[in-house]
């Protein structure tokens, strides 16, 4: 059995087209389908549906799979760990990040590039659920996603940071005192009543002209538990599934948002706009974001390389410390 041969067969499962398995393999269709024949003899079962097209993997050649795709990552581990005997981490550190948590990977990625200039980050926008299975197909070495995810089975954790939620609105926009329907909103400028000086409430913010990532992103989610537990409904005007096509629009100065304090490292704030606190959760629990990786043993280099960038680079602090300076501003 060669490497080569499992390599054909995870290509063909993710491509499901022999031509483009072939290309993506550089190799001809012909000299894939005859890997994969070969295969089939030496391991004397079907492992492919044979037809005139491809028809998916046979159960056995589904079992295959999961075994050429760990044999294969264990090939790539060992390769960076020889490599790192020597001095000199080599290869690409595949990296997944939910959407919401993009905007901080490079406080990771700029130090691990810093420190181990001989390998590259590859970087992927991915969901939870394809996070894990990223991981269970030794495809992604780790990623950044909500810790507390019900998806996450069978994975280390290294806690980043806790998102904090601010209001980030227009610098015209009356957001103490009364509403702009005239609703009284007491508390707001005292403090409310957890007594956070100079902080809007959850309900105050929910009447502003919002717009808001969708239903169906975990960061909006939350934000509707909070919204509801002040009593309020968020009806968003805009809806984005994406973070920067939020912010595109905020830029226009004509909508506010609840947002993540992490998305100001990279997006900060647009101009004709502020940052307002907003009441205290009242003890609900911050959601917390961090590292995830495989609990493979012995762990990969790629992956100890960078649990030591992200244990000294500070990234809760470093995140605290520029929502601060853009309150005080």
């Amino acid at each position: 059995m060669l490497l080569r041969q499992l390599e054909y067969l995870v290509a063909l499962a993710r491509e499901r087209h022999f031509a483009r398995a072939a290309a993506a393999c550089f190799v001809s269709q012909p000299s894939l389908s005859a890997g994969i024949r070969k295969l089939e003899r030496e391991l004397d079962i079907p492992i492919v549906q044979h037809g005139a097209r491809f028809q998916g993997l046979t159960p056995e050649g589904e079992r295959v799979l999961l075994w050429a795709h760990r044999i294969l990552g264990d090939r790539d581990a060992l390769q960076q760990e020889i490599a790192a005997m020597h001095g000199r981490l080599t290869g690409t550190l595949r990296l997944g990040a939910i959407p919401t948590a993009l905007t901080v990977t490079s406080l990771l990625t700029t130090p691990f590039c810093e420190r181990h200039p001989g390998a590259g980050v590859r970087l992927e926008s991915l969901s939870s659920r394809e996070i894990m299975r990223r991981l269970a197909e030794f495809e992604i070495d780790a990623a950044l996603t909500y810790l507390d995810d019900e998806t996450l089975q069978g994975v280390h954790r290294l806690p980043l940071y806790e998102e904090r939620y601010v209001l980030l609105t227009p610098e015209d926009e009356p957001v103490h005192g009364a509403g702009r329907d005239g609703d009284a909103t007491d508390g707001d400028a005292a403090g409310g009543p957890n007594g956070d000086a100079g902080a809007v409430s959850w309900s105050r913010a929910a009447r502003l002209p919002l717009c808001l990532l969708s239903p169906r992103m975990r960061n909006r989610r939350i934000l509707d538990g909070l919204f509801a537990a002040d009593g309020a409904t968020a009806s968003p005007a805009v809806e984005s599934d994406t973070v920067d096509g939020l912010y595109a629009h905020l830029a226009s100065g004509r909508w506010s948002s609840v947002i993540s304090h992490a998305w100001l490292h990279m997006f900060g704030i647009p101009a004709g706009m502020r940052v307002v606190r907003l009441h205290d959760d009242g003890g609900v629990s911050r959601p917390r974001v961090g590292l995830v990786f495989a609990a493979h043993e012995p762990r990969p280099a790629m992956v100890r390389a960078l649990l030591e960038v992200a244990e000294g680079a500070r990234v809760r602090d470093s995140l605290d410390e520029l929502l601060s300076a853009h309150l005080e501003s």
